[in-house]
């Protein structure tokens, strides 16, 4: 039997949450299946932590994480510290840390759901974006200078690299020609940024080069927030910036009915070190402990690690019965329903016939 070794990595607010479930859910399959098995091993690294001990994870933590096959990760993100802590000493710092540069979030309109858009514009939505991970907005480069005085300065500098943006473009060109339209549409701000986003332009041209195939588009980041509204079936796979994917992604997900549906995929594409996956909806505070959080985007998420693992039969049976869920529910408040979080579970576990 093959075994695949989990890091579960439930982190803060509801994350816990929605990572007991997911694993719940995914012991189930795995059984179902009866040809792999799943060792987890939970790390209670976060904001408890940090109030603890003063860090988030331990200084090793990074390291700890490299004998794993993959991570399963829940939220982080604490109304009591620091954004910029939390954000960095953990999630960043796995990702940057395991060269996680393809992040990758999938967006469609499941059974049963409805968004804000008008239902003949959400049916067209399904869509792949693929955010470069490791450098770009976020790369960490920049400080802060004469601080408490009138001239105090902050400072965050992008950081594009031709290697950094060579293999995201090549990542989003290779998910592209996998996907039946072979439609790659890549997103820019080089009207305003003349220096970093002309950069990104140049390499990217490059990189298509070698893919003929593909129906490829250049897109300003506004106009194409205005496109995911007015003309989603215009757009398929999409390769963006750091930041420009980050908040792209999450209009993508609120289109679909929820930020509680998203799932997301860090990825290490040249194998060797784990790739970590985990749900878009964050810590959610606002609903800890009530048992209502929506789980959906942790069982798609742990759908997508179980297909990046070679388990593609798990991961679709695991998908079927997800939409079954959603298409009849129940379903939880966030989705207009009354259910919580454990009747959606266990609803997807009947699914699955588990």
């Amino acid at each position: 039997m093959r075994k695949h070794r989990i890091a579960a990595v439930p982190g803060d607010g509801i994350g816990p949450e929605v990572i007991s479930a997911g694993l719940e859910v995914l012991q189930a399959v795995a059984g179902l299946d009866g040809g792999f098995g799943l060792e987890t091993e939970s790390f209670d690294w976060g904001s408890d932590r940090y109030r603890k001990l003063g860090r988030m994870m331990p200084q090793d933590g990074v390291d700890s994480l490299r004998g794993f096959d993959a991570i399963y990760f829940g939220a982080v993100g604490d109304p009591n510290i620091p954004d910029h802590i939390t954000l960095w000493e953990l999630r960043l710092a796995i990702c940057q840390g395991l060269d996680q540069y393809a992040n990758v979030r999938p967006t469609r309109l499941m059974p049963g759901m409805t968004g804000p858009l008008r239902p003949e514009l959400a049916r067209l939505i399904d869509w792949v974006i693929v955010r470069e991970n490791s450098e770009g907005e976020y790369a960490g480069v920049g400080g802060r200078a004469h601080i408490g005085l009138p001239l105090e300065t902050g400072i965050d500098v992008s950081v594009f690299t031709r290697s950094g943006v060579e293999r995201i473009c090549r990542f989003a060109c290779e998910l592209a020609m996998g996907r039946p339209r072979k439609r790659l549409t890549v997103v820019t701000k080089s009207n305003a940024q003349r220096h970093g986003m002309v950069f990104w332009d140049v390499v990217c041209r490059d990189v298509l080069a070698d893919f003929p195939e593909l129906d490829v588009d250049f897109k300003l980041v506004d106009a194409m927030a205005a496109l995911m509204v007015t003309k989603p079936g215009a757009i398929d796979t999409v390769v963006a910036t750091n930041l420009h994917a980050d908040i792209l992604s999450d209009l993508a997900s609120a289109l679909t009915g929820s930020l509680g549906n998203g799932a997301t995929a860090n990825i290490n594409p040249a194998g060797g070190l784990p790739s970590m996956f985990e749900p878009i909806h964050g810590s959610a505070f606002d609903i800890v402990g009530k048992g209502v959080a929506n789980p959906v985007g942790a069982f798609w998420t742990g759908a997508m690690m179980l297909e990046h693992l070679g388990e593609a039969a798990a991961a679709a049976r695991l998908m079927t019965a997800i939409e079954k869920v959603t298409e009849n529910g129940p379903r939880t408040p966030d989705l207009g329903g009354q259910a919580g979080s454990a009747d959606v579970t266990r609803a997807v576990l009947a699914a699955l016939g588990a």
